[in-house]
């Protein structure tokens, strides 16, 4: 046979034999930035062995970049982006991405319209890449991201899914804390108020309240579901002291809500920490400035920012990162 009728090589076969991804050859082969040397060693290697040349257009095609990479939140809060949570996190990804030439898009998919517009970012690659967070359990969202050709970060894990790429923070271990610090300081008759039960961060922040009362032998039946927001935690409170007008302290899975339930307990004419003590989570600036300051689960916020941009950059770049989970502490002020 000759060369002129010998079959073109192609470029997932290059990245076999170079032990590489599919999107590392093309950058290599493209003379893209951002792939170590032993990649881009061994996919010249393979492209001589094998005898691969680049179609023009395909190359043509490959080498274009939009220049942009999204930040989404898939909620159905439209209050979603006042979450002093997410502007810190928005902050900590564009520390990231200002040291290099992608613009930041930020994205909220609150609508039908919202979700329409996002999956198509993700189907027709919109952008160079995308970070995803507040995904629910059955948010269809989820898996159309993990069959994007479009790379994707995760922040946080959906309820019942585990992506291949994501940051999260030990919501469980910082729940449980939490937690073990109001038995600690004596307190038997410890409620409650969830995040939403189909977020990952909802439903370990409650395991954790549940660990922790499992093992020292206490009842963890004082339980209101909420939903992240500021209105539902002083709702949820209300509905703790009909229902449990003992109870002597409170874990709350976000600040906004903790903050809304001690306005609840000062207008019941209960005292804070005197007869309920009160524990947030996520330690954003308001916590510091309540009344008595609210004591709190510190995650890095504007780090896990940070970390999903360079977990994203990197799979830009045709890298394969691991999952990365964050440390969260307990920082103990006033209200416990």
């Amino acid at each position: 046979m000759t060369d002129q009728l010998r079959r073109q090589v192609t470029l997932d076969e290059v990245a076999e034999r170079a032990g590489v991804s599919r999107s590392a050859a093309s950058r290599v082969i493209n003379n893209a930035p951002h792939v170590s040397k032993a990649k881009r060693d061994a996919v010249q290697r393979a492209v001589s062995d094998l005898g691969y040349v680049p179609n023009a257009t395909a190359r043509a095609l490959a080498t274009q970049q939009v220049g942009a990479v999204v930040l989404a939140i898939s909620s159905d809060n439209s209050q979603v982006f006042t979450d002093p949570f997410f502007a810190e996190v928005a902050v900590g990804v564009n520390s990231v991405l200002e040291e290099t030439e992608l613009e930041l898009v930020l994205q909220l998919a609150t609508s039908t319209r919202g979700q329409t517009r996002l999956e198509q970012v993700l189907r027709t690659r919109q952008a160079d890449g995308v970070m995803l967070m507040s995904m629910h359990g059955d948010d269809p969202l989820a898996q159309i991201a993990e069959n994007s050709d479009v790379p994707v970060v995760f922040g946080g894990c959906p309820v019942g899914f585990e992506p291949r790429y994501y940051v999260d923070a030990d919501n469980r271990g910082g729940a449980r804390l939490a937690t073990e610090h109001l038995v600690a300081i004596g307190r038997t008759r410890i409620a409650t108020i969830t995040g939403r039960m189909d977020e990952g961060a909802g439903t370990a922040r409650y395991k954790g309240y549940q660990d922790a009362l499992a093992v020292a032998g206490l009842d963890a039946s004082r339980v209101v579901y909420a939903d992240f927001s500021e209105e539902s935690g002083g709702r949820a409170m209300e509905q703790l002291l009909a229902d449990h007008p003992d109870l002597d302290a409170v874990f709350v899975a976000s600040d906004q809500m903790a903050i809304s339930a001690m306005r609840v307990l000062k207008d019941s004419g209960r005292t804070i920490p005197g007869d309920v003590a009160v524990v947030g989570f996520n330690d954003v600036v308001l916590a510091r400035h309540t009344e008595p300051p609210l004591s709190t689960v510190s995650q890095p916020i504007q780090s896990l920012g940070r970390e999903m941009a360079r977990m994203l950059l990197a799979l830009i770049a045709g890298e394969s990162p691991t999952p990365l989970i964050l440390p969260t502490r307990l920082v103990r002020r006033a209200s416990s």
